[in-house]
């Protein structure tokens, strides 16, 4: 159970300082731990130097947030969104370069002309809702610093309620448009935040949903079917059954974020490269030495967006299929290179 906000401010906030500074002072013994452990593990997996490191310069960022936060609230301008985004937006750029300077992380994006997507000064613009496939723990931020810092957007998402356990995440998020929905509060709450989020959207704005649910595996792909299939939705479990990388979409957050902002564009998102590092386990054993992830962005106009539900339903099955096509022809372009 989460706890209260008010032991959330006053416990995990300075706990997560007081490890960053312990981590800091005693950073050469665990270069000296971790280098100790690589010898005892085939080159591949001698990873454990390039984790501290990482785990260091996250906690020593994450305190600067929660610094900056503290200054902000002092000051007043806790509920000044621009100030939160660019915060949002400085963290997660630190987090992106560290990422590529010591996991080696090369990100290709193959996207619609910038100025379609882009929300510059003086632009006329309109909001968009952003559909992305869901693998691994590391997409949401990659997304999200890329509707920041590529096209000046402020994203809105709906998360796990568990997520405020991370402090610099809990108090940012909760002063911006987000929504955090408990695990157990079912899908109905779910669709009414993604309404919510989406009828306020201005021009500037873009929210973000992961219509899977969830990240693939072979076995909630099997359940996914299955459960369309005791719906008598066998159509929609047909053309899941032909898709090998993802789960099948829900469609009902996504039509209700349509239906609350008729006026916005909608951008599918497709990505992969490190698809299998789901868990902690298996970013530690399979992480890469160079991580390279490739993805392609699909643009489609308000105006070109079906009107009808079940229109939109086939729509979104043709988009999830096109992603999955994608992904094929990019891990066999991968073998071969």
């Amino acid at each position: 159970m989460l706890p209260p906000r008010i032991v959330r401010r006053l416990v995990l906030a300075p706990l997560v300082i007081v490890l960053t500074v312990f981590m800091v002072v005693t950073l050469p013994l665990w270069l000296v731990v971790a280098a100790a452990a690589a010898l005892r593990l085939p080159p591949p997996q001698r990873r454990s130097a390039r984790f501290v490191w990482f785990a260091v310069v996250w906690l020593t960022l994450e305190s600067a947030v929660l610094a900056a936060c503290a200054w902000l609230w002092v000051a007043g301008g806790a509920r000044r969104q621009e100030r939160h985004y660019a915060l949002i937006k400085w963290f997660l750029e630190k987090v992106f370069t560290t990422a590529v300077h010591i996991f080696q992380l090369r990100v290709d994006i193959e996207e619609p002309e910038l100025a379609e997507l882009a929300a510059g000064e003086g632009r006329q613009v309109k909001p968009i809702i952003v559909l992305s496939r869901h693998a691994g723990p590391g997409d949401s931020f990659l997304l999200i610093h890329q509707l920041l810092e590529r096209y000046d957007r402020r994203p809105r998402i709906v998360m796990k309620a568990a997520l405020q356990y991370d402090p610099s995440l809990d108090v940012v998020i909760n002063r911006l448009p987000n929504a955090f929905v408990p695990r157990k509060s079912g899908h109905t709450l779910v669709i009414e935040e993604i309404r919510r989020l989406s009828a306020t959207m201005s021009g500037q704005d873009a929210l973000v949903i992961f219509p899977e649910g969830g990240n693939f595996t072979p076995r909630r792909r099997q359940k996914a079917i299955a459960r369309l299939e005791e719906k008598g939705l066998l159509a929609e479990a047909e053309r899941a059954r032909g898709m090998d990388h993802l789960l099948p979409p829900r469609p009902n957050g996504a039509i209700a974020a349509i239906e609350a902002c008729p006026s916005a564009d909608v951008v599918f998102v497709a990505h992969t490269g490190l698809d299998d590092l789901v868990t902690i386990r298996d970013i530690w054993r399979y992480l890469p030495v160079r991580a390279h992830i490739t993805a392609k962005w699909w643009r489609v106009p308000a105006a070109a967006v079906p009107r009808e539900r079940e229109d939109r339903i086939d729509w979104l099955y043709d988009h999830w299929e096109r992603i999955d096509e994608w992904i094929t022809a990019q891990r066999m372009a991968a073998r071969h290179g």
